[in-house]
């Protein structure tokens, strides 16, 4: 099976459409005011709007209203929501059509935890940062993940980039992959080589 790709942390057309040529299935537009890569809602609809209809743009929300959540989603027409914080999924139903739950993979981590995330929800594994919350370019233990990935549908992060992107998916085996800092320049300015190269190593 292919192994789908979320591109993270866009804040720039050029790298939504590259991203969308190269094939992934999904870009992520970060909206929590914490982060580097935070883009102004006003402005990812203008992104999502040009984005093929088979590339979902998923919106990256951390410990924010459900109130707030819903309503940028509407205003995007997001195709999913991110939590990445210490959100509970379930009060997040009404936020979009799809939910996916950041769970931090760090020392003592245990998968058997993941069971307490509702079937519905995917699961995205991340390496453990409580202030940066995602692109910190750490990778996790992929043994761990791959306990998880191997009951549910899991979503890998946490430090992929073209070096170690093939190792990730032959021992996680996940359904899909999320990259943000791995084929950056900047945060929020993506690679166009970066890019190119983690994509053909994905499809090779």
């Amino acid at each position: 099976m292919r192994t789908h790709v979320k591109i993270c942390g866009i804040r720039r057309m050029q790298d939504a459409m590259l991203a969308a040529e190269l094939g992934a299935a999904a870009v992520g537009f970060i909206f929590w005011p914490g982060s580097p890569r935070f883009i102004d809602p006003y402005r990812a609809r203008a992104i999502a709007a040009a984005l093929p209809p088979f590339v979902s743009p998923i919106g990256v929300f951390v410990d924010q209203p459900e109130d707030h959540v819903a309503g940028v989603a509407g205003l995007i027409r997001l195709a999913g929501v991110q939590l990445h914080g210490n959100e509970e999924a379930a009060q997040y139903v009404h936020a979009a059509t799809r939910i996916i739950k950041s769970v931090p993979v760090g020392p003592g981590f245990d998968a058997s935890a993941v069971g307490e995330i509702p079937r519905h929800v995917t699961v995205l594994l991340d390496a453990h940062d409580p202030v940066r919350r995602g692109g910190t370019g750490h990778a996790i233990d992929w043994t761990a993940a791959a306990v998880v990935a191997a009951t549910r549908r899991t979503i890998l992060s946490g430090g992929l980039n073209t070096a170690n992107i093939s190792r990730a998916i032959d021992v996680v085996k996940p359904y899909a992959v999320d990259v943000s800092s791995g084929v950056e320049i900047s945060p929020g300015v993506k690679d166009p080589a970066k890019l190119r190269e983690f994509f053909a190593v994905i499809h090779g």
